[in-house]
């Protein structure tokens, strides 16, 4: 194990879309985000552990919660930015909150890539917990919960 990975943090592995129960392996198949036809295909399991990616059936549904928060708070933080660094007023002509609304149309768009990669990330790291010494402790059929049985068969 390189330093890197050896102080990988939560935030890191996860930013990073890395394998939460390891912190090693990449969870999707192409490391680029906007290689569109490949957005989300993951790894069925961690290609350095062997943990699935696909716990249960409809597992990632959840992520359109943390995509929600996330867009919330990236609109938040613009939206500060923007009133901060240019101004907002209610008077008549003033149409800055137009532009603004543009702006943030236009920039969420552009990211929905990287946040739909990020909030599948974010939620397999809260229900896979990390293990330092995953090397010695190895999955098995019986350790795990709920896994989809077809790829019970790949192990």
């Amino acid at each position: 194990m390189s330093d890197e990975q050896a102080s990988r943090s939560y935030l890191a592995s996860t930013m990073g879309c890395y394998c939460p129960r390891c912190r090693e392996g990449r969870l999707f198949k192409s490391q680029r985000a906007y290689k569109f036809g490949e957005i989300l295909k993951m790894n069925q399991a961690c290609p350095v552990c062997g943990q699935p990616t696909e716990i249960e059936p409809g597992f990632y549904y959840g992520t359109a919660y943390v995509s929600y928060a996330l867009t919330i708070a990236l609109s938040t933080a613009t939206f500060v930015a923007w009133l901060v660094l240019i101004g907002m007023s209610v008077k008549e002509g003033d149409h800055r909150i137009w532009y603004w609304l543009t702006f943030n149309g236009i920039l969420l768009l552009a990211l929905q890539p990287i946040f739909m990669r990020l909030a599948r990330s974010i939620w397999i790291s809260w229900f896979v917990k990390y293990d330092p010494h995953w090397k010695i402790h190895p999955i098995s059929r019986e350790s795990t919960e709920r896994i989809v049985k077809e790829h019970m068969n790949n192990w």
